[in-house]
């Protein structure tokens, strides 16, 4: 018992040792409790290469995700915050269809941005994200694929 005790608050020394490092991230250590496929919906699934993170520098403030429903056609782009989560900042969401106008989502959101939602069935999309944190100087992580891919 006193091994276990021993082992708890060594960890959690850790922990608070290296969140004190990182006082901006402090009170968003955990990560965020939502995925991409919950708030795409039944039937999304992500994509090859689907996935990139929101980075500003060497910080990384969540992630922007692709996802396709094979039996409707659909692309989804949502745009999760991992960093500055339950605080609302400035989030977006984009998907692009090769030859058409970008489609986003974007405003104060707590946890995410998106779902953007378009039928793409046989086209090329492009998807992007972004974030910004809560100092008044604010720093934006973005992140994404500018090149059309994905035409399926």
């Amino acid at each position: 018992m006193i091994r276990s005790v021993t082992k708890v608050v060594a960890v959690t020394a850790l922990a608070v040792g290296v969140l004190a490092a990182n006082p901006a991230y402090t009170a968003y250590a955990a990560s965020a409790p939502y995925t991409p496929e919950g708030v795409c919906g039944a039937g999304f699934a992500r994509v090859k290469d689907g996935s990139r993170p929101l980075k500003s520098g060497r910080d990384t403030f969540g992630y922007v995700y692709l996802m396709y429903n094979r039996r409707t056609g659909y692309n989804c782009v949502v745009s999760i915050k991992t960093a500055f989560y339950r605080t609302a900042t400035y989030t977006t969401a984009t998907l692009t269809v090769k030859g058409s106008k970008p489609k986003t989502d974007a405003g104060k959101f707590k946890y995410y941005a998106g779902p953007v939602k378009v039928k793409a069935r046989g086209k090329c999309v492009s998807y992007w994200g972004s974030t910004r944190d809560t100092r008044p100087d604010f720093a934006e992580a973005t992140g994404g694929r500018k090149t059309f891919g994905n035409c399926g």
